[in-house]
């Protein structure tokens, strides 16, 4: 394995040594990880699967009534100002 040298802020450098000291594992090890998961493309519904079906009161499937339900909504009615 080659080495390298990078100048980093020191915020960073702070949050990689406190990920190290609670792994315990090396700060190399700790940048080298983090490198791997920024190249590792990630699917755009991998990104907001955590969100899906977080909303309570939708219906299944928004996009079969659509004006119905934004018209049930209030959504795109003039408000009083």
């Amino acid at each position: 394995m080659k080495a390298i040298t990078v100048r980093l802020p020191e915020p960073l450098i702070a949050d990689i040594e406190a990920e190290s000291r609670v792994r315990k594992i090396s700060k190399s090890d700790v940048v080298r990880e983090r490198l791997q998961r920024a190249r590792r493309p990630v699917a755009p519904l991998e990104s907001i699967a955590d969100l899906i079906g977080s909303v309570d009161g939708l219906p299944p499937d928004l996009s079969a009534r659509t004006k119905h339900y934004l018209g049930a909504t209030g959504y795109g009615r003039k408000r009083p100002r």
